[in-house]
């Protein structure tokens, strides 16, 4: 069987130096918020191109923390309005419900996946406070026209940047092109831990330091609580993890690239598209998704096969349980393209360790179908 991503072959790769950074924290006998995390937000904040970085537990706390620090600061307020895209993950979505403040729901553009900034305006009301933009796939979701309406309407661009470590929108690179960014580091991502881990990154000194506090408890000294927190920190074996794995991501984008391109060169099947091919440095192609009318027997005849997939999602967060049975109703308006890209999407193997002989393989598979 291929695999969708081995995890055991991406540590592998960096296995010396994995080894020898954990064995540095086990020795120091400093596990929480010492130098290898302070090394890593110094790190992380001068690749991403920001002034600050907080290390946070995971990638949904680091979207929860932004709005509920904005709320703190006085720019939110219960009730206030995010723009969100309709077919992202639902940790986008759980961090806006998190905080009493309402998603509003814009549909993708087909061909790119990503959230379209025509159908943007037409959502902007007198209680939008920000646009939470997701670099879904690894694809770069910000355009000029969103940075545009942000600055028309006084609005807080947030950007998602689970997906998309190391990529890149002309010369700056995505968690740096708004006001603040979430990243996750979960194991399966470009830039992932040995565990959970997350990040905020900000050039908003005050914003960074309301985040801080909040992820420890709420102190801003020791046993002084201006906020009612939580617990969320980044360890230091994460830390010293992501640190050695940061200095590669570049040359792993790149091979996730190569990996890429020859799909786009190979895969000729009908029944099967392609979303719209853009530049590398737009895609660092966390993920490679395909669409197909008939998605569940192609999962079945490439399973069959030996060839795992996964489907990134099936089931779009205005249509899960947990809002519905609340009687929240995400959606007031059809959202057509983001159920057409649930019962369609499906993602094939997408890892920097994939060798050729598995993707003529993987490809020779699908153009069977």
């Amino acid at each position: 069987m291929i695999s969708f991503l081995s995890l055991k072959d991406i540590t592998a790769t960096y296995n010396d130096e994995i080894h020898r950074a954990i064995r540095r924290v086990v020795d120091s006998g400093w596990y929480l918020q010492g130098e290898e995390n302070a090394a890593f937000e110094h790190n992380y904040a001068e690749y991403i191109g920001t002034k600050h970085c907080v290390g946070v537990a995971n990638g949904l706390d680091a979207l929860i923390w932004i709005l509920r620090a904005y709320k703190e600061l006085g720019v939110m307020q219960d009730g206030d309005e995010v723009i969100v895209p309709a077919n992202t993950y639902i940790a986008s979505i759980l961090a806006i419900t998190e905080n009493n403040l309402v998603p509003v729901l814009v549909e993708p553009g087909y061909e790119t996946l990503e959230i379209d900034d025509a159908l943007i305006e037409s959502k902007i009301s007198s209680k939008t406070k920000a646009i939470m933009v997701v670099h879904l796939y690894g694809r770069c979701a910000y355009t000029k026209k969103i940075g545009e309406l942000c600055e028309k309407y006084h609005l807080k661009l947030i950007e998602d940047n689970a997906q998309a470590h190391g990529c890149r929108f002309d010369e700056r690179r995505t968690g740096s092109l708004g006001d603040a960014a979430g990243h996750s580091f979960y194991p399966g991502k470009n830039l992932g831990a040995l565990g959970d881990g997350g990040a905020v990154t900000t050039n908003d000194s005050e914003l960074v330091e309301c985040i801080r506090s909040l992820a420890n408890y709420g102190s801003t000294k020791k046993y002084v609580f201006k906020y009612c927190g939580r617990n969320s920190r980044l360890d230091e074996i994460q830390a010293a993890v992501l640190n050695v794995k940061l200095h590669h991501l570049d040359e792993d984008n790149r091979l996730r690239q190569q990996v890429a391109a020859y799909y786009y060169n190979q895969i000729n099947n009908p029944l099967v598209s392609l979303p719209k091919r853009i530049p590398d440095n737009n895609n660092v192609y966390h993920l490679f998704p395909i669409l197909c009318k008939h998605r569940d027997e192609l999962q079945r005849h490439l399973t069959d096969n030996g060839v795992q997939t996964l489907i990134h999602y099936p089931i779009p967060s205005h249509k899960q349980e947990c809002y519905l049975k609340n009687g929240l109703k995400l959606s007031s308006d059809p959202l057509p393209i983001t159920e057409v890209l649930a019962n369609t999407e499906l993602s094939i193997p997408m890892s920097p360790c994939l060798n050729m002989e598995d993707l003529q393989y993987i490809v020779r598979v699908i153009n069977l179908f």
